[in-house]
């Protein structure tokens, strides 16, 4: 075999060397961005069937109750501002208002026992407790899938590959701050 043959040999050798994890680590990439942007997809379907319960269960509430219109504007505010969330860190900002001011509106339903009687108030309320478990759940899923595709990104060699070919890494949907109190109304 003649030199130069030999030569060429190894240089396309070296190359397939070098490409093929290549390939691999970007592949790899491209299945973990679809695993987030697919648990994102199911954190937003919950988010969107919780917010299509709100208003029936405000409107219920307020048919009972009409001295709590500060509670029902935060909660209009905090719709308003997740339905026209335009990327994943505003859906992740807005809906933690509204997971607040929803905290807010059911400390005063417990507070007040005509609309816990009330099988409407108590049907919706039920409703939206099983939707809330359902986004718990998903956000739950969506940040493993974060988890996984943000350790590929960082790790070597992917982190080379991520940063040759734009991946970044993607944001939790971390809970409010505060979220571990309880929100407090007082009618006094």
């Amino acid at each position: 075999m003649k030199k130069g043959m030999k030569i060429a040999i190894g240089v396309i050798l070296a190359l397939v060397i070098l490409v093929v994890p290549f390939i691999g680590s970007y592949n790899g990439l491209v299945q973990e961005e679809s695993n987030v942007d697919v648990a994102w997809s199911q954190v937003e379907s919950q988010l969107q069937r919780r917010n299509d319960l709100i208003p029936n269960l405000v409107n219920s509430v307020k048919g009972v109750m009409t001295q709590e219109q500060t509670v029902f504007g935060d909660i209009a505010d905090a719709r308003a501002k997740l339905a026209g969330a335009g990327s994943v860190e505003e859906t992740i900002d807005s809906n933690n208002e509204v997971s607040s001011a929803l905290s807010r509106l059911l400390v005063v339903v417990e507070n007040y026992p005509d609309l816990k009687s009330n099988q409407n108030v108590t049907a919706l309320m039920d409703e939206l407790a099983g939707t809330e478990n359902r986004v718990a759940v998903e956000r739950k899923r969506y940040n493993e899938a974060v988890q996984g595709y943000n350790n590929k990104v960082k790790r070597f060699p992917g982190s080379i590959i991520a940063s040759i070919t734009g991946f970044d890494s993607k944001p939790y949907f971390e809970a409010v701050a505060g979220a571990e109190v309880a929100p407090e109304v007082n009618f006094d």
